[in-house]
Protein backbone atom coordinates (compact mmCIF):
# COMPACT_ATOMS: atom_id res chain seq x y z
CA UNK A 1 0.00 0.00 0.00
CA UNK A 2 1.14 3.61 -0.82
CA UNK A 3 0.41 6.84 1.24
CA UNK A 4 -2.59 8.92 -0.36
CA UNK A 5 -1.14 12.09 -1.16
CA UNK A 6 -2.62 14.92 1.28
CA UNK A 7 -5.20 17.39 0.95
CA UNK A 8 -3.37 20.54 2.30
CA UNK A 9 -5.51 23.08 4.18
CA UNK A 10 -4.41 26.53 4.98
CA UNK A 11 -8.00 28.72 5.41
CA UNK A 12 -9.70 28.86 8.42
CA UNK A 13 -12.28 28.91 6.33
CA UNK A 14 -12.27 25.49 5.52
CA UNK A 15 -15.40 23.30 6.38
CA UNK A 16 -13.13 20.14 7.40
CA UNK A 17 -10.95 21.82 9.73
CA UNK A 18 -13.97 23.59 11.56
CA UNK A 19 -15.56 19.85 11.94
CA UNK A 20 -12.12 18.97 13.47
CA UNK A 21 -12.48 21.21 15.48
CA UNK A 22 -15.73 20.87 16.98
CA UNK A 23 -14.83 16.96 16.94
CA UNK A 24 -11.86 17.64 19.39
CA UNK A 25 -13.35 20.07 21.61
CA UNK A 26 -17.22 19.48 21.54
CA UNK A 27 -18.19 16.35 23.98
CA UNK A 28 -21.60 16.09 21.68
CA UNK A 29 -20.35 16.49 17.96
CA UNK A 30 -19.49 13.26 17.74
CA UNK A 31 -23.18 12.47 17.79
CA UNK A 32 -23.73 15.10 15.24
CA UNK A 33 -20.67 14.21 12.98
CA UNK A 34 -20.86 10.05 13.56
CA UNK A 35 -17.64 10.10 14.00
CA UNK A 36 -14.33 10.54 16.80
CA UNK A 37 -11.45 12.51 17.05
CA UNK A 38 -8.38 10.58 18.21
CA UNK A 39 -5.52 12.79 18.74
CA UNK A 40 -1.79 11.81 19.30
CA UNK A 41 0.59 8.77 19.06
CA UNK A 42 -0.36 6.47 21.43
CA UNK A 43 -4.44 6.67 20.45
CA UNK A 44 -3.82 6.65 17.31
CA UNK A 45 -1.44 3.46 17.32
CA UNK A 46 -4.09 1.85 19.92
CA UNK A 47 -6.50 1.99 17.15
CA UNK A 48 -4.44 0.32 14.45
CA UNK A 49 -3.74 -2.35 16.68
CA UNK A 50 -7.27 -3.60 17.22
CA UNK A 51 -7.49 -3.80 13.29
CA UNK A 52 -9.37 -0.46 13.30
CA UNK A 53 -8.72 1.97 10.19
CA UNK A 54 -9.48 5.48 10.48
CA UNK A 55 -11.45 6.88 7.36
CA UNK A 56 -8.93 10.10 8.05
CA UNK A 57 -5.40 11.06 9.12
CA UNK A 58 -4.77 14.23 9.89
CA UNK A 59 -0.54 15.85 10.17
CA UNK A 60 0.26 19.10 11.15
CA UNK A 61 2.48 20.09 7.99
CA UNK A 62 5.73 20.30 9.88
CA UNK A 63 4.80 16.63 10.90
CA UNK A 64 3.67 15.10 7.80
CA UNK A 65 7.29 14.37 6.67
CA UNK A 66 8.49 12.46 9.78
CA UNK A 67 5.19 10.90 9.76
CA UNK A 68 6.37 7.31 8.94
CA UNK A 69 4.71 4.37 6.60
CA UNK A 70 2.11 3.06 9.38
CA UNK A 71 0.63 6.07 10.27
CA UNK A 72 0.60 7.94 6.62
CA UNK A 73 -1.02 4.87 4.94
CA UNK A 74 -3.38 3.56 7.45
CA UNK A 75 -6.37 5.99 6.17
CA UNK A 76 -7.70 6.24 2.25
CA UNK A 77 -7.21 10.22 2.98
CA UNK A 78 -4.35 12.10 4.53
CA UNK A 79 -4.95 15.59 5.24
CA UNK A 80 -2.31 18.53 6.06
CA UNK A 81 -2.97 21.25 8.07
CA UNK A 82 -0.79 24.25 8.12
CA UNK A 83 0.86 24.46 11.48
CA UNK A 84 -0.86 27.99 12.40
CA UNK A 85 -4.21 26.55 12.14
CA UNK A 86 -3.34 22.96 13.53
CA UNK A 87 -3.44 25.11 16.85
CA UNK A 88 -6.25 25.53 17.13
CA UNK A 89 -8.17 22.40 16.40
CA UNK A 90 -7.14 20.90 19.91
CA UNK A 91 -8.31 21.43 23.45
CA UNK A 92 -4.85 20.55 24.67
CA UNK A 93 -2.44 23.17 25.78
CA UNK A 94 0.26 21.17 23.84
CA UNK A 95 -1.09 19.55 20.80
CA UNK A 96 -0.26 16.80 19.70
CA UNK A 97 0.59 16.89 15.69
CA UNK A 98 -1.37 14.23 14.14
CA UNK A 99 -5.15 12.54 14.41
CA UNK A 100 -7.28 10.25 13.35
CA UNK A 101 -10.97 10.64 12.39
CA UNK A 102 -12.79 7.52 12.63
CA UNK A 103 -16.06 6.47 12.28
CA UNK A 104 -18.48 6.46 14.99
CA UNK A 105 -18.72 2.84 16.24
CA UNK A 106 -22.47 1.06 15.78
CA UNK A 107 -24.45 1.43 19.57
CA UNK A 108 -23.82 -1.81 21.18
CA UNK A 109 -26.58 -4.13 22.91
CA UNK A 110 -25.81 -5.13 26.61
CA UNK A 111 -24.39 -8.92 26.53
CA UNK A 112 -25.99 -10.59 29.65
CA UNK A 113 -22.94 -12.63 30.37
CA UNK A 114 -20.00 -10.96 29.71
CA UNK A 115 -17.73 -9.47 33.01
CA UNK A 116 -19.53 -5.37 33.07
CA UNK A 117 -18.26 -2.57 34.72
CA UNK A 118 -21.57 -0.42 35.05
CA UNK A 119 -21.14 3.43 35.40
CA UNK A 120 -23.72 4.74 37.28
CA UNK A 121 -23.98 8.80 36.63
CA UNK A 122 -20.21 9.39 36.31
CA UNK A 123 -20.30 12.84 35.44
CA UNK A 124 -16.60 13.60 35.40
CA UNK A 125 -14.38 12.37 32.09
CA UNK A 126 -11.14 12.04 33.38
CA UNK A 127 -12.48 9.46 36.04
CA UNK A 128 -14.83 7.62 32.81
CA UNK A 129 -11.75 7.17 30.86
CA UNK A 130 -9.24 6.25 33.68
CA UNK A 131 -12.29 3.57 34.85
CA UNK A 132 -12.07 2.34 31.35
CA UNK A 133 -9.11 1.61 31.39
CA UNK A 134 -9.22 -0.33 34.75
CA UNK A 135 -11.83 -2.48 32.84
CA UNK A 136 -9.43 -3.51 29.86
CA UNK A 137 -6.33 -3.92 32.68
CA UNK A 138 -8.30 -6.45 34.46
CA UNK A 139 -10.18 -8.42 32.33
CA UNK A 140 -13.68 -6.78 32.12
CA UNK A 141 -15.24 -6.86 28.33
CA UNK A 142 -18.23 -4.65 28.94
CA UNK A 143 -18.80 -1.46 29.70
CA UNK A 144 -22.57 -0.40 30.44
CA UNK A 145 -23.23 3.35 31.54
CA UNK A 146 -26.67 4.96 32.86
CA UNK A 147 -28.04 7.90 31.60
CA UNK A 148 -26.60 10.46 32.58
CA UNK A 149 -22.61 9.12 32.79
CA UNK A 150 -20.34 11.64 30.26
CA UNK A 151 -20.16 10.00 27.07
CA UNK A 152 -18.27 7.66 26.36
CA UNK A 153 -16.86 8.33 22.97
CA UNK A 154 -16.47 11.87 24.00
CA UNK A 155 -12.83 13.58 23.21
CA UNK A 156 -11.90 13.86 26.73
CA UNK A 157 -12.90 10.28 28.19
CA UNK A 158 -11.63 9.44 24.86
CA UNK A 159 -8.21 10.87 26.14
CA UNK A 160 -8.54 9.65 29.40
CA UNK A 161 -8.81 6.18 28.19
CA UNK A 162 -5.90 5.62 26.33
CA UNK A 163 -7.19 3.34 23.65
CA UNK A 164 -9.14 1.04 26.12
CA UNK A 165 -12.25 1.75 24.02
CA UNK A 166 -11.01 -0.37 21.34
CA UNK A 167 -10.68 -3.29 23.41
CA UNK A 168 -13.99 -2.93 24.76
CA UNK A 169 -17.94 -3.23 23.87
CA UNK A 170 -19.49 0.12 25.14
CA UNK A 171 -23.01 0.45 25.63
CA UNK A 172 -24.41 3.84 26.61
CA UNK A 173 -27.61 5.42 27.55
CA UNK A 174 -29.29 2.68 29.75
CA UNK A 175 -32.04 3.45 32.27
CA UNK A 176 -31.69 1.21 36.04
CA UNK A 177 -34.16 -1.23 35.04
CA UNK A 178 -32.06 -2.10 31.99
CA UNK A 179 -28.93 -3.81 33.88
CA UNK A 180 -31.97 -6.39 35.39
CA UNK A 181 -30.71 -7.71 31.68
CA UNK A 182 -27.48 -8.78 33.22
CA UNK A 183 -26.72 -12.46 34.25
CA UNK A 184 -23.69 -11.76 36.37
CA UNK A 185 -24.31 -10.87 39.93
CA UNK A 186 -24.09 -7.02 40.57
CA UNK A 187 -21.31 -5.87 42.91
CA UNK A 188 -22.45 -1.89 44.76
CA UNK A 189 -19.83 -0.28 46.07
CA UNK A 190 -20.34 1.26 49.34
CA UNK A 191 -18.34 3.92 51.93
CA UNK A 192 -20.54 2.74 54.58
CA UNK A 193 -22.08 -0.70 54.33
CA UNK A 194 -21.46 -4.31 53.11
CA UNK A 195 -18.82 -6.96 53.28
CA UNK A 196 -15.05 -6.12 53.76
CA UNK A 197 -13.78 -6.34 49.73
CA UNK A 198 -10.47 -7.86 51.03
CA UNK A 199 -12.62 -10.26 52.94
CA UNK A 200 -14.43 -11.03 50.15
CA UNK A 201 -15.38 -13.87 47.98
CA UNK A 202 -15.92 -12.21 44.59
CA UNK A 203 -17.48 -14.02 41.80
CA UNK A 204 -16.70 -14.45 38.08
CA UNK A 205 -18.28 -13.27 35.79
CA UNK A 206 -19.64 -10.13 37.70
CA UNK A 207 -20.81 -6.66 37.38
CA UNK A 208 -18.95 -3.90 39.25
CA UNK A 209 -21.29 -1.07 39.72
CA UNK A 210 -19.83 2.47 39.93
CA UNK A 211 -21.61 5.78 41.50
CA UNK A 212 -21.90 9.08 40.79
CA UNK A 213 -18.99 10.99 42.54
CA UNK A 214 -21.32 12.77 44.79
CA UNK A 215 -24.21 10.72 45.68
CA UNK A 216 -22.86 7.44 44.74
CA UNK A 217 -25.31 4.69 43.78
CA UNK A 218 -28.49 5.12 42.56
CA UNK A 219 -31.62 2.96 45.36
CA UNK A 220 -32.76 1.37 42.37
CA UNK A 221 -29.92 0.10 41.35
CA UNK A 222 -28.52 -0.93 44.54
CA UNK A 223 -31.65 -2.99 44.89
CA UNK A 224 -30.88 -5.41 42.22
CA UNK A 225 -27.19 -5.76 43.44
CA UNK A 226 -26.40 -9.33 44.51
CA UNK A 227 -23.52 -7.89 46.75
CA UNK A 228 -23.03 -4.94 48.37
CA UNK A 229 -18.79 -4.04 49.25
CA UNK A 230 -16.52 -1.62 51.18
CA UNK A 231 -12.91 -0.88 50.47
CA UNK A 232 -11.05 -0.34 54.11
CA UNK A 233 -9.44 2.53 54.49
CA UNK A 234 -6.78 2.72 57.65
CA UNK A 235 -6.14 6.23 57.02
CA UNK A 236 -9.38 7.39 58.02
CA UNK A 237 -10.61 9.08 54.62
CA UNK A 238 -14.61 9.72 54.36
CA UNK A 239 -14.27 8.59 50.68
CA UNK A 240 -12.34 7.08 47.58
CA UNK A 241 -12.79 9.15 44.23
CA UNK A 242 -14.76 6.79 41.93
CA UNK A 243 -11.93 5.79 39.44
CA UNK A 244 -9.65 4.97 42.36
CA UNK A 245 -12.31 3.03 43.78
CA UNK A 246 -13.10 1.16 40.64
CA UNK A 247 -9.23 0.31 40.57
CA UNK A 248 -8.89 -1.51 43.59
CA UNK A 249 -12.26 -3.61 43.08
CA UNK A 250 -11.51 -4.35 39.46
CA UNK A 251 -8.25 -5.76 40.82
CA UNK A 252 -10.14 -7.63 43.25
CA UNK A 253 -11.86 -9.69 40.89
CA UNK A 254 -8.95 -10.28 38.55
CA UNK A 255 -6.48 -11.00 41.09
CA UNK A 256 -9.20 -13.46 43.01
CA UNK A 257 -9.46 -15.09 39.64
CA UNK A 258 -5.80 -15.90 39.81
CA UNK A 259 -5.60 -17.09 43.39
CA UNK A 260 -4.79 -20.83 43.45
CA UNK A 261 -7.61 -23.18 45.13
CA UNK A 262 -7.59 -23.59 48.93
Amino acid sequence: MTEAAPAVIRSAGNALLKDLRRLAQDSHAHRRQQRVWLEGDHLCRAALARGLRPALAVFSESFWPLAGAQLAQAAPKNIVIDDALWRGISGLESPAPLGFVLDLPEAAELAPGAPTVVLDRVQDAGNVGAILRSAAAFGFTQVAAVSGTALLWSPKVLRAGMGAHFGLRLVEGLKPADLAGLQVPLLVTSSHEGEWLHQANLPWPCAWVLGHEGQGVDAAIAQLAAHHLRIAQPGGEESLNVAAAAAICLHASATGRLAPPA
